[in-house]
């Protein structure tokens, strides 16, 4: 009985192994796509700076398109009276 209990920890081991180098493969293999995706974006910024764009805004333009709309405004209100009550 005591070497039946081994063999089954022992199956269960390589299961869990096999299992844990599955995710770890799966991780690596998105880690090395979401580095593709990073080298391909810097291409189209790079792409659109050598074509004149200011990159720097565009930047800020994706990031309020990823915004609701209602946030967008109530922080463009409360910066334009921030804006009036220092006199800009």
């Amino acid at each position: 009985m005591d070497d039946m209990t081994e063999t089954q920890a022992a199956d269960s081991y390589r299961v869990t192994a096999g299992e844990l180098r599955q995710f770890i493969e799966r991780f690596e293999r998105l880690e090395a796509e979401k580095k593709d995706i990073a080298d391909q974006q810097k291409e189209v910024m790079a792409e659109a700076k050598a074509r004149g764009y200011d990159t720097k805004i565009m930047r800020k333009v994706i990031a309020l398109r990823k915004r609701d709309k209602d946030d967008i405004a109530e922080e463009e209100a409360v910066l334009e009276m921030y804006k009036e009550a220092l006199g800009m």
